[in-house]
């Protein structure tokens, strides 16, 4: 089966996630900045798109080569093997960006690539003059670094954020695939308790349960290349029969998620529903500071209030030394908090076990990790 060069693209910060899930479907990869690249068949593009919690998107690198001058973007642009993938009827608008390059004009580049594609096209469809473009999408990009050009076709469409079970959000809400990455860079598992202090229209919980559940981040939405003519329909069927072998709808789970504004719990239920989470996550109206459990051993992931905004900061900073105080009580819990704020650490009152830089959007934040007691280790049977 022909293989592609495939390219997960990923948030700044979670590129060594995104690789241990790649690693994870059983494809080896390289990692550079932002993306990690993996060769694959089309039943690597199809789980790939279904399976990849963090990962922004899918895409097939079409080719790469250097250009310093347009008519040299122009002509190794046209060489490519085109018609292996666009027919005569399809949409493929360009998009593009620039970085330390001597073609610099991204609008030009945009154009010229376009322009290259056609006259490929034409000299392989000799019967078609003009091109209506009305037929499935084919999203193409024209990434240039350093004078290094990358050609790449989107599998995704929609970003992969997009789980198709948010039906309501708050102001800043969290990108799934953050919230994913932030859960897959704890020591939770199932078996544990899980609590979202912060909850807002539920992300980080629902993100837990479908880890929890072994649930594809993926299953409940479509796939742009599920419309294109020589990606076989097969497939996708097989991948997304496969994800249901998998899920866990057994396993138990104690997840709970709280906020203080009671409009983001009312979301946050009717996201975990739409999710197919029925009530398996137990969202409720609550302030940090009122957080206490009995239970032992179990994990804190929240994405607080920044306090960047004027006015705000005083409060959040309150807000901060009460979460402190509060989580000082559950001394076997580890505690996993994102923010922006450089002064979190010292109202929290505790220096971070751990600090890792990530991006939130634009944002730069820092995730402090802040790690419980073990627990005791249990004899082995024959002790």
């Amino acid at each position: 089966m022909k293989q592609f060069d495939i390219i997960a693209t990923s948030a700044m910060g979670l590129e060594s996630i995104v690789a241990k899930e790649v690693r994870d479907l059983g494809y080896e990869c390289q990692v550079e900045n932002g993306k990690i690249m993996y060769k694959g068949d089309q039943s690597a593009i199809a789980r790939s798109n279904l399976w990849l919690r963090s990962a922004d998107r899918v895409k097939i690198k079409i080719g790469e080569f250097k250009a310093y001058s347009f008519d040299e973007l122009f002509e190794k642009t046209k060489a490519l093997n085109w018609e292996d993938y666009l027919s005569a009827d399809v949409e493929f608008p360009v998009s593009g960006k620039s970085v330390k390059s001597q073609l610099y004009s991204v609008p030009d580049c945009q154009a010229i690539v376009k322009k290259a594609i056609v006259d490929r096209l034409k000299s392989k469809y000799k019967q078609v003059s003009w091109f209506a473009e009305t037929g499935p999408l084919f999203k193409i990009e024209v990434s240039i670094l350093k004078d290094v050009v990358t050609l790449t076709m989107d599998t995704s469409g929609a970003g992969l954020h997009k789980r198709g079970y948010r039906t309501g959000q708050g102001e800043a809400p969290l990108k799934e695939t953050l919230a994913a990455a932030l859960i897959m860079l704890t020591n939770w598992k199932p078996d544990k308790p899980f609590i979202d202090p912060f909850c807002g229209s539920g992300t980080i919980p629902i993100e837990a349960a479908l880890i929890g559940q072994n649930i594809a981040p993926g299953f409940n939405r479509e796939f742009v290349a599920e419309t294109w003519s020589w990606m076989d329909g097969k497939v996708w069927d097989e991948a997304r029969n496969e994800a249901e072998d998998l899920a866990d709808y057994d396993q138990y789970l104690d997840i709970s998620g709280c906020d203080i504004d009671h409009r983001m719990v009312d979301i946050a239920k009717a996201n975990s529903f739409e999710a197919g989470l029925g009530d398996l996550i137990d969202f409720k109206q609550m302030q940090v500071r009122d957080i206490s459990t009995r239970k032992e051993y179990g994990v804190i992931v929240g994405n607080p209030p920044y306090g960047e905004r004027l006015g705000e900061k005083k409060e959040v900073e309150r807000m901060y030394r009460e979460m402190g105080q509060a989580f000082k009580k559950l001394d076997t819990w580890s505690v996993y908090m994102i923010t922006s704020n450089p002064d979190f650490e010292q109202h929290y009152g505790k220096p971070a076990t751990k600090k890792r830089k990530l991006f939130n959007g634009f944002i730069r934040a820092d995730l402090y990790q802040y790690w419980g007691k073990r627990p005791p280790r249990q004899p082995r049977v024959d002790e």
